[in-house]
């Protein structure tokens, strides 16, 4: 299996790469944002360490059953070889009905085939009220390439 673009990454593949995964994580389904990382990848998400695909899905849908209506955004921030880095905000609410915007950074390791084989999310949560959220849904296609605001 392989998941282009293929490192080694130029500033246009590596901006490919990070829309694709914005993309596949807006779909929360982990069974298909899980098909980009290797079968044995390597996660640090905050305080949890996931290793392999497996643990990935049950993450994820973890995550998507507790972060209800989950939209995010991601930016690149810097890339060479078969790395990337990335900055990132997504808004979600808890069953409560309380919404957090989350800021993060993520550093991305690739194999030769453009699946992701190492993953660390350093991230951060802030709770907003719904009058304040600016992330709804999917990007527009008018915004792909487009940053977000720092604050």
């Amino acid at each position: 299996m392989s998941r282009p673009p293929f490192p080694p990454f130029d500033e246009t593949t590596a901006a490919q790469k990070v829309q694709a995964a914005e993309d596949a994580w807006n779909t929360r389904d982990p069974g298909k944002v899980a098909l980009a990382y290797t079968e044995d990848s390597v996660w640090r998400n905050r305080d949890r360490y996931i290793v392999g695909r497996e643990a990935i899905v049950r993450f994820l849908t973890e995550k998507w059953e507790r972060e209800l209506d989950y939209a995010l955004r991601k930016e690149l921030w810097a890339f060479g070889g078969n790395r990337i880095a990335v900055r990132f905000q997504y808004e979600s609410h808890d069953a409560a009905g309380q919404w957090y915007r989350s800021y993060g950074n993520e550093l991305w390791e690739f194999t030769e085939d453009g699946l992701m084989r190492r993953r660390e999310a350093s991230i951060n949560d802030v709770p907003i009220t719904e009058a304040e959220r600016r992330i709804f849904g999917s990007r527009p296609e008018e915004e792909r390439g487009v940053g977000f605001p720092v604050f």
